[in-house]
């Protein structure tokens, strides 16, 4: 007589249930902390604001790295974010002195001056890292060459470096152009935009869990559908007429314009980061919020709207 098989242990015992609760107690503390830090440094102060995402996307470029290191490149890391921090401080003291210039153009000719000097620094600090960062870069490899276990030249690292800086640097500073406004530094142009990502992804999330069946791009992110980008769409429009409550000195077609881009290219930059992670086989892009993976993972969608965003500002501003 066979002895009989034993059973599987139950799916809702203590000893199952437990670590999985663990796990969504610290998703959701760590997600409430880092939205607190979030929102808390946006409100206070431009200084705040510019500190909190100059970190922020010096740690997304070091993610970029590190998984660019999983396919063997070996990208000047140190030389990259040292660069990149320099960018989004000439980025927000751009923004900063401009405001102020537009602001004191017809008041204070003598202050005009002294800000039109710091502008032309600005300037200049951009220009010079322009010319000389691919100087510098091949400099380094120059320094360093051969490498052992790189079975590549060392042009691909200098390329890797500047598709990071492309990639992260770039578009993160320009959230220091959408974050002034016509009497300088407004937190709200940045809270909408933050309820408008966060309005993509819980409709996004909803809509394709309930109704998901057509794969939007199987072959990247085989959970994302069209029927959730649908849902995602429909309520970041919702939100971006709400919005009328928060920025009600906003016109409602520069809302639902900045809605719609946030609504088209924020799957795209989440779409282009799954592509990332997929050639790098790599999970999460870090693990600095519990639960919740990397900035990378956090601000991808960033990367395409923010760009979009700048423009159409320079170009209807």
């Amino acid at each position: 007589m066979a002895s009989p098989s034993t059973p599987p242990p139950a799916t809702n015992s203590p000893d199952v249930a437990k670590p999985a609760m663990s796990n969504m107690w610290q998703r959701i503390l760590s997600g409430v902390v880092g939205a607190a830090l979030l929102l808390g440094s946006i409100w206070y102060s431009e200084w705040t604001f510019g500190l909190l995402f100059g970190l922020i996307q010096a740690l997304m470029l070091r993610e970029f790295y590190r998984m660019m290191k999983e396919l063997g490149f070996k990208p000047a890391a140190i030389v990259g974010i040292s660069l990149s921090l320099i960018i989004f401080a000439a980025a927000f003291v751009y923004a900063l002195v401009s405001n102020l210039l537009d602001i004191a153009q017809a008041t204070d000719r003598l202050f005009v001056q002294e800000l039109s000097h710091y502008l032309k620094w600005v300037r200049i600090e951009v220009v010079v890292i322009a010319f000389l960062l691919p100087l510098i870069l091949f400099l380094r490899e120059m320094y360093s060459w051969p490498r052992e276990k790189q079975p590549f030249s060392p042009f691909p690292n200098v390329g890797v470096a500047l598709i990071g800086l492309f990639y992260v640097t770039l578009p993160m500073s320009g959230l220091n152009m959408l974050a002034f406004g016509p009497t300088g530094y407004d937190y709200r142009r940045i809270f909408a935009l933050l309820f408008l990502i966060w309005a993509a992804d819980t409709g996004a999330y909803i809509a394709g869990k309930n109704f998901g069946k057509h794969k939007l791009a199987p072959s990247i992110s085989p959970g994302k559908t069209w029927e959730g980008w649908a849902g995602g769409a429909l309520l970041t429009l919702a939100v971006g007429w709400a919005l009328g409550y928060l920025l009600p000195d906003m016109p409602l077609a520069h809302r639902l314009v900045a809605a719609a881009v946030v609504a088209v290219f924020g799957p795209l930059g989440d779409l282009a980061e799954s592509m990332l992670k997929r050639s790098t086989g790599v999970k999460d892009s870090g693990r600095i919020m519990p639960g919740h993976g990397g900035l990378l993972d956090r601000f991808d969608a960033f990367l395409f709207v923010v760009p979009v965003l700048v423009v159409l500002q320079l170009l209807f501003t």
